[in-house]
């Protein structure tokens, strides 16, 4: 692996996969690895959930964006909450710590995935589907991505092993 890749950030929408892949990778690449859902959770005591119904989606992403700008790693892979790219703050320092990638799902599998989104503690900025929500949200990891990866009906494994030969060759 070559000495610039400092840190790697999965990008995308809830169920893309970021959490899952990114533990792997870090094992696969000797990194550490951080969820920044996590990191709110333990920060707040309180689920995402909670803290959506608590804060409305403004004061939830503003919640995000303020952890996620605070976030110092090397070496680590860093699973975001999805909606992480409403916060420019965030998204300038994650950029300016690694490389930032978009793991890209169609919409069809995220609504397999997914589930009730509110369970999940997604924001939806006043979006109501998974197809409004990611309507709104596509164009922003695409502008934030570094590599836009397609991780449609790809098995852990071959994602995982893609993204290391990926990150290797950078």
């Amino acid at each position: 692996m070559k000495e610039n890749v400092r840190n790697i950030i999965l990008i995308g929408m809830p169920g893309s996969g970021k959490s899952t892949i990114g533990v792997v990778l870090a094992k696969r690449l000797g990194f550490r690895f951080i969820d920044s859902d996590l990191v709110i959770q333990e920060k707040y005591g309180k689920t995402l959930e909670r803290l959506i119904d608590e804060y409305g989606d403004r004061g939830f992403i503003q919640i995000e964006n303020d952890v996620n700008k605070s976030i110092e790693a090397e070496h680590t892979v860093i699973a975001t909450g999805g909606s992480v790219v409403y916060g420019s703050e965030a998204m300038q320092h994650l950029k300016s710590i690694g490389t930032v990638i978009y793991l890209e799902v169609s919409e069809e599998e995220l609504r397999e995935r997914l589930g009730d989104l509110k369970e999940r503690g997604v924001v939806s900025n006043g979006k109501s589907t998974i197809k409004e929500i990611f309507s709104d949200r596509r164009a922003l990891y695409e502008k934030y991505a570094d590599m836009v990866y397609c991780q449609r009906h790809r098995l852990l494994r071959d994602s995982v092993e893609e993204l290391c030969r990926i990150i290797c060759d950078k």
